[in-house]
């Protein structure tokens, strides 16, 4: 497949875009050839070509299962590759060992960012590097302080470094991550791979994360940027590259491609990109669940009404009270609570499945086999008497991975061998399987693709139509907007806005959240 030229007009810079910096045409920072990798019989990556420059931002996409995560976990030393020729720096990398790191000029910044939440942000530095000792070996407490400051200055990130992270907002703990990451790095000497770096971050705080990676391009180094949002690629990145089937198909500046051209690489024949779903669907009158006054740890006081065959969004910065609803109306709410919740079928509130926000800590055995994870909840639905039946878990279990075309080497392979993307099909086929009237999600697309966003957005809008009531939360506009005919937008603890039919649309979102008037 021919590849773009790498050089792209200023003028390309998209309406409302910052400009971009122009790349460099300097020394590549990071060369990847012929990289292979098999597991069991299946080749995952077959033969994968990739290039940064130094001084650019450089985006790498692909659907689940393309071999995007595989990549990243070679080149990070925790898979061997099978074949592969990798110099970083002019200097050559041997990416057939496994190995704890693979090169000091290549650091990495994971998704779930390695982190623990109880310690503070000197012990978590202190963690990645080790702690400074005094010359009679002690720890040099006044030293890692000063040390955990000047790393976050880089970044002009300023917090109380002895609270525990739990503390800090999402976006802080994403730059204490990269901070880490590149502490003791020469500027401009390296690449640094950031792996969904925005994955969970509500959309306010993005823009932050983004010119902290511009800083870190205008450095001189070099970034490998992994994401699922096209809007990042065009905001951020001056190239991009999209891999398939285990190869990387294109590589394309930036300003040379349209989101439509990079949703069709990434997708191939199936050639389905992600859209905003029809308003027009009818959503009955009967009120099948009813909360008020939910109260929890920002929640203050949330009253809403949830009717049959529709799917109600629910809108807000992290920290509003918004992502507490779900949890609040299944009865799973931990910590302080409050209100009432009415089932008007008189089932209870915990009887309603819950895709959680968390789809590691929260949703999935990670030991257990696809089959398991998916059939966990439905045990009585598959049993015969006092046992259960594995003829009918199978053929229950195929049926979903048909139905949502779940991407597994086989129903008893451990779901943690799965894609993200496809984790999160399971923990939905485990819900829908119980045949609920009532479903709650939070953040039902992170960190996933653009074709299992549509797979999820098309399922979840063909089972409303057929009686489905779902309440849904997500701090990505782009889920509420494909789901929604109606949204309540939370705002300090309350419902302050309710957006219906055509307002349910991105801008008229975030300006909600933000509290910003209509012009």
């Amino acid at each position: 497949m021919p590849v773009t030229p790498t050089t792209s007009p200023d003028a390309d810079t998209r309406p409302g875009e910052r400009p971009r910096e122009r790349a460099t045409d300097g020394a590549l920072a990071l060369s990847v050839r012929g990289l292979t990798k098999t597991f069991g019989a299946a080749q995952v990556l077959r033969g994968v070509d990739l290039d940064v420059r130094a001084g650019e931002v450089h985006a790498f996409i692909g659907a689940n299962g393309s071999g995007k995560s595989t990549t990243i976990k070679v080149l990070a030393g925790y898979h061997p590759a099978d074949e592969a020729r990798c110099e970083v720096n002019g200097e050559e990398v041997g990416l057939t060992t496994r190995v704890a790191k693979r090169h000091d000029s290549l650091r990495f910044v994971h998704q779930d960012l390695g982190q623990v939440p109880e310690l503070s942000a000197v012990d978590n530095i202190a963690l990645s590097h080790g702690y400074v000792r005094s010359r009679f070996g002690a720890i040099d407490w006044k030293a890692q302080r000063e040390l955990t400051r000047r790393a976050l200055a880089r970044f002009g990130t300023r917090i109380d470094i002895e609270l525990p992270l739990a503390s800090h907002s999402a976006v802080v703990r994403t730059e204490l991550a990269i901070s880490a990451a590149m502490h003791g790095w020469d500027a401009g000497q390296g690449v640094l791979v950031l792996d969904e770096p925005t994955a969970m971050l509500p959309p306010t705080q993005v823009e932050r994360l983004f010119d902290v990676v511009r800083s870190i391009r205008a450095s001189g180094a070099g970034v490998l940027y992994v994401s699922h949002r096209l809007d990042e690629i065009f905001a951020l990145a001056d190239r991009v590259s999209v891999i398939r089937a285990g190869v990387v198909v294109a590589t394309y500046d930036v300003g040379d491609v349209t989101a439509e051209q990079l949703a069709d690489e990434m997708v191939g024949e199936q050639g389905s990109s992600v859209r905003q779903n029809a308003k027009s669907g009818s959503v009955a009158d009967e009120v099948v669940l009813r909360a008020e006054g939910l109260t929890g740890r920002t929640m203050r006081g949330i009253d809403l009404e949830l009717r049959r065959g529709e799917v109600l969004g629910i809108a807000g910065l992290v920290g509003s009270g918004s992502e507490e609803v779900p949890y609040a109306v299944t009865g799973r709410l931990t910590g302080p609570r409050g209100g009432r919740v009415t089932v008007t079928d008189g089932s209870r509130p915990t009887d309603i499945p819950l895709v959680p926000g968390n789809r590691i800590a929260e949703g999935v055995f990670l030991e257990a086999s696809v089959a398991e994870n998916l059939s966990i909840s439905s045990l009585g639905s598959i049993s015969r008497g006092p046992r259960l039946s594995v003829r009918r878990e199978r053929t229950v279990v195929a049926d979903w991975i048909r139905r949502l075309g779940i991407a597994a080497p086989g129903a008893d392979a451990p779901i943690s061998t799965l894609s993200g993307g496809n984790q999160q099909k399971v923990v939905l086929a485990r819900c829908l399987n119980r045949s609920p009237q009532i479903l709650a999600m939070s953040e039902p697309t992170a960190g996933v693709d653009i074709a299992t966003r549509a797979r999820i957005y098309d399922l979840v809008t063909r089972e409303a139509a057929d009686g489905l009531s779902v309440v849904v939360t997500s701090s990505d506009p782009q889920d509420l907007v494909a789901l929604c005919a109606r949204v309540l937008v939370v705002r300090d603890g309350r419902v302050v806005e309710e957006l219906a039919g055509d307002d349910v649309a991105e801008h008229t979102i975030i300006r909600a959240i933000e509290g910003i008037s209509a012009a």
